[in-house]
């Protein structure tokens, strides 16, 4: 058998680019510009962040108890985390566990442009789930894609 690549969501923390650095420039840990950050600080009054630099040792912002109001660049990426595949999930759950003891949070986190265009423009979002898609060839249904589908709807005037 040859050495078959991991994904970066199976490696341990040492050898995950999230951790160790992505191509040959070691860069891993991007921090908020000014220009972002300032005007949201100004807005929310940040209290805590759950992924400060320099991370101290033992810290842990996914089990960790947050601030008041909370800035939130969590890593762009799934990480193993007590022995489990961690990612922009995990960070959503503790956002809105933290939220819902009256926290403000601010998350930051890359999605398609295309999704903000359509939430600026009115769209109405429904969670489809994982849909079993049907085959074209046969009809029958596949096992899914393991990830939620999205609905976005826009509705036309009614004249």
């Amino acid at each position: 058998m040859g050495t078959e690549a991991k994904h970066q969501n199976k490696l341990e923390p040492r050898d995950n680019k999230f951790h160790v650095g992505n191509g040959m420039d070691g860069k891993h840990y991007w921090l908020t510009p000014p220009e972002v950050y300032v005007p949201l600080n100004m807005e929310f009054r940040f209290t805590f962040d759950p992924c400060p630099y320099p991370k101290p040792k033992n810290f842990d912002g996914l089990t960790c108890e947050w601030g008041s109001s909370n800035y939130v660049n969590p890593p762009f990426g799934s990480i193993i985390h007590d022995g489990k595949k961690k990612g922009p999930t995990a960070w959503a759950r503790k956002a809105i566990s933290e939220s819902e003891k009256g926290k403000d949070v601010v998350l930051v986190y890359p999605i398609d442009k295309w999704i903000l265009m359509l939430l600026a423009a009115g769209a109405e979002v429904r969670n489809l789930r994982d849909v079993r898609w049907l085959a074209t060839e046969d009809g029958s249904q596949g096992k899914g894609t393991g990830r939620h589908i999205a609905a976005f709807i826009l509705r036309g005037s009614k004249q």
